[in-house]
């Protein structure tokens, strides 16, 4: 294993773990960071027994997640509920990495339009009486949020690892590369687009944009 292999990152599988797996018996990684939309029928740890004792798993959800609730279950309560990396920062072989799962909602926030939410306290104080007590919606669980995506501007991290895609993308978004600056994060990688390619945006930050199934080094090459 290189030091640009010990941590590699999976493009959304969308139920086709082959690849990464077939990737971490190949590269030994210390650590593979999933990009979300994993389409779940049975729990993530499931999928992954394989390599289970071979590396750490850790990951961020994507819109396709929030789909269903079985989706939904089948990730967020399985065994690897506490490797999610949403919202905070997590060292991993030596590298401090911060996530952030979901996409931009219009009826939640859409960038660069204002938020017409800006938390999700907002959103549940501002329900008719007779919802309540009702819980997010998944659709809403799957947004990004106004006050948590600031919030992580108080932050320090090396990498962010995100579902939705910054401006070097023609369907990204600006904001995700003001977010990255702010952290002093160095390289963004995400998911999302199904697209393999490596570009720079504002402050010399890299983005590396991982296609769906695919799996890339530390470096963005592409390995499977």
């Amino acid at each position: 294993m290189s030091q640009h292999e010990r941590i590699l990152f999976a493009g959304d599988p969308h139920g086709n773990f082959k690849p990464l797996i077939a990737a971490v018996h190949k590269y030994h990684p210390q650590a593979v960071v999933l990009l979300g939309d994993y389409d779940l029928d049975i729990p993530l740890d499931v999928c992954l027994k394989e390599i289970d004792d071979l590396t750490e798993v850790w990951w961020i959800a994507g819109n396709h997640d929030f789909e269903t609730p079985t989706k939904y279950s089948n990730l967020f309560n399985s065994a690897y509920s506490d490797r999610n990396l949403h919202l905070k920062v997590t060292e991993i072989a030596g590298l401090r990495i911060v996530g952030l799962s979901g996409v931009f909602l219009g009826r939640v926030w859409y960038p660069p339009q204002q938020p017409k939410w800006l938390g999700k306290q907002h959103y549940l104080d501002n329900l008719l009486p007779n919802l309540l007590n009702c819980d997010i919606p998944l659709k809403y669980k799957s947004a990004i949020w106004y006050d948590e995506f600031e919030a992580l501007k108080t932050l320090k991290a090396d990498i962010l690892v995100s579902h939705e895609a910054p401006g070097s993308h023609r369907h990204g978004f600006k904001v995700i590369g003001e977010l990255a600056h702010a952290m002093g994060v160095k390289t963004i990688f995400h998911g999302h687009l199904h697209e393999n390619y490596a570009g720079f945006i504002k402050n010399n930050i890299k983005v590396r944009g991982v296609a769906n199934a695919a799996v890339t080094d530390l470096h963005g090459n592409k390995l499977s």
